[in-house]
């Protein structure tokens, strides 16, 4: 039932102008902000984990700014997983670092864009396997039938999805070797304790994948950050692209994990309000460590 209610949902969204889809979501993160619920319970530990010094009342407006994102995040997933390819590239208005993505693309080496979860990264993904062969790792959501749904529109400009295992990891080496992009969620807790370090994230001791600087260290590909800003009224949206320090390549697991967390905070503080706060990023703790959830 509960599937079949959010495809409903989903359908209805599909129909939606991207304006009219961001002001639905952001009367629903209003209510995820007013209504008591685990998503604004676990933002609110999360800010004030990694705010300390920010003054109390600032901290809430970060939370409410970010629920209402939160909320147009979810509305606007079916305008984007229906939409030609046209309208999605109109609605790039702006995109800093294209020259660095494409200069490090056109060296055949391969590259590593990292993509926190961080502004709109279905779009980000979508443009990226427009414009270049791309190979990302793909996590089946709980509902199959969502999973369907999220493979066939992420699939349809030709990017590939691979699963999270042993498999899917030789696709995204064979992918560099072949000179194409492969996309990595650096800040997705890691699903085993043998793929991770924990390294500080806004100061606290996060579980931290290896896998991207592996993928680095092993083949030279370069490493590139992304997001794409959500812009106001929905207007569109804004492209990122960082180059990451040479150093993400680092042997050391825990020193390029560090690495890593460091980029994916400075890309957060640029953008906060726009940050999946409501993911439990902390949930894996060090031995003998209280749960912060």
């Amino acid at each position: 039932m509960r599937a079949f209610f959010l495809k409903g949902l989903f359908r209805l969204f599909t129909w939606l102008p991207l304006p009219a889809a961001h002001a639905l979501g952001a009367g629903l993160g209003w209510l995820f902000f007013i209504i008591p619920n685990k998503r604004r319970r676990t933002a609110e530990i999360n800010l004030e984990l990694c705010f300390p010094e920010m003054p109390a009342d600032a901290r809430r407006r970060l939370m409410r700014r970010n629920l209402i994102e939160l909320g147009k995040s979810l509305v606007e997933t079916g305008v984007l997983w229906t939409r030609p390819k046209e309208k999605l590239l109109r609605w790039v208005r702006a995109i800093s670092g294209a020259d660095e993505l494409q200069q490090a693309m056109a060296r055949g080496r391969g590259l590593i864009l990292a993509l926190p979860h961080l502004g709109t990264w279905e779009m980000i993904g979508m443009w990226g396997s427009i414009h270049y062969p791309m190979t990302s790792l793909f996590r089946t959501p709980p509902m199959s039938q969502m999973g369907a749904l999220m493979r066939a529109a992420r699939e349809r400009f030709g990017a590939r999805l691979v699963s999270a295992d042993s498999g899917g990891i030789r696709a995204l080496y064979k992918a560099i070797g072949h000179g194409d992009m492969v996309a990595i969620l650096p800040d997705q807790v890691p699903s085993t304790r043998r793929g991770s370090v924990f390294a500080p994230f806004f100061g606290i001791p996060a579980s931290t994948m290896v896998l991207l600087s592996r993928l680095a260290a092993k083949t030279g590909a370069p490493v590139m950050f992304g997001y794409a800003e959500r812009l106001p009224r929905g207007r569109g949206y804004h492209l990122h692209f960082l180059p990451a320090p040479p150093e993400i390549a680092r042997a050391d697991s825990e020193a390029s994990a560090a690495v890593i967390n460091a980029m994916v905070e400075k890309c957060v503080r640029a953008l906060p309000e726009q940050y999946q706060w409501v993911y439990k990023r902390f949930r894996v703790r060090p031995a003998g460590e209280k749960a912060f959830y």
